[in-house]
């Protein structure tokens, strides 16, 4: 059996879209659908581009802001709620401007912007073509959606 707690904090002053509840059940399907069994947590920011945009220069040596980035904590170690697999940063403002403030369509692109961070903190990657359709159909399986769907150009990072 699968079980996830998610965290989340939403500094960012605008509504995430999606339920904790809603997130909860889209990992424990992801880490099920990955064989892995037991009590898991996950943290999620929601932040704003100035925030995300200063994570990707320091952490990645990138300008500007990007939608999603995930940093692991898993080191084998398990907090009271299970073993913590990492922190995933979502900007809102991104979300929000890519689907032009449509509430439907920022509560999609959270749920795939979630999976494409929770994905990276399992140790998936997309830095080869190989990679990037793995990743992409393993999305579009877990979201329900179709593979085009399931992915934003290589802009998830």
């Amino acid at each position: 059996m699968t079980e996830v707690t998610i965290e989340t904090r939403n500094p960012s002053g605008r509504a995430a879209g999606c339920r904790r509840d809603e997130l909860r059940r889209l990992a424990a399907r992801i880490l099920a659908g990955q064989g892995m069994e037991g009590a898991f947590h996950v943290s999620v920011l929601f932040c704003d581009d100035g925030f995300i945009a200063g994570l990707n220069r320091e952490y990645r040596g990138k300008r500007g802001p990007t939608d999603v980035l995930s940093f692991g904590q898993d080191d084998g170690a398990s907090g009271p709620e299970g073993r913590v697999l990492g922190d995933i940063v979502i900007s809102m403002d991104t979300v929000a401007a890519r689907c032009a403030g449509d509430p439907a369509a920022m509560r999609a692109e959270v749920r795939l912007l979630f999976c494409h961070g929770l994905l990276h903190l399992l140790g998936h990657d997309h830095g080869n073509a190989a990679e990037r359709r793995a990743m992409q159909a393993l999305q579009a399986r877990y979201l329900g959606v179709s593979d085009a769907e399931a992915w934003r150009g290589g802009k998830a990072g």
